[in-house]
């Protein structure tokens, strides 16, 4: 699976912006889609994640604020940001699970990361 994240830029405090993620490959067996972001001098943390049957989980400090989103065929994941604040400053990683334990294999993909800075 590759995956090809765009959209970051620089926002004022209160805006939007929208990420997206293209995917590309054994896309079939995606079995969840995910944003993660890493801040300067922080580990990296979970945002957002959609699984393939469209449930979706959020880290507190962004429910209500950032919605997460995928193509019915997983050929894409979105990443609404609305009421950005200054602490969501980070650089954003899209990141794709093929979760196939049955058979004894768990795979991660991850696609290069896309800054988004958020000014005061």
């Amino acid at each position: 699976v590759q995956l090809q994240a765009s959209g970051g830029g620089l926002v004022q405090a209160g805006g939007s912006l929208s990420l997206s993620c293209a995917t590309s490959g054994s896309i079939f067996s995606i079995s969840a889609l995910a944003w993660y972001r890493q801040a300067p001098g922080k580990q990296r943390e979970l945002v957002a994640y959609i699984t393939s049957g469209g449930t979706t989980n959020y880290t507190d400090s962004v429910k209500g604020r950032f919605t997460i989103s995928k193509d019915d065929d997983k050929t894409a994941v979105y990443l609404q940001m609305n009421s950005l604040k200054p602490e969501d400053t980070a650089v954003y990683y899209c990141n794709a699970e093929r979760d196939l334990r049955p058979y004894g294999k768990y795979y991660v993909y991850w696609g290069q990361g896309t800054l988004v800075t958020v000014s005061s």
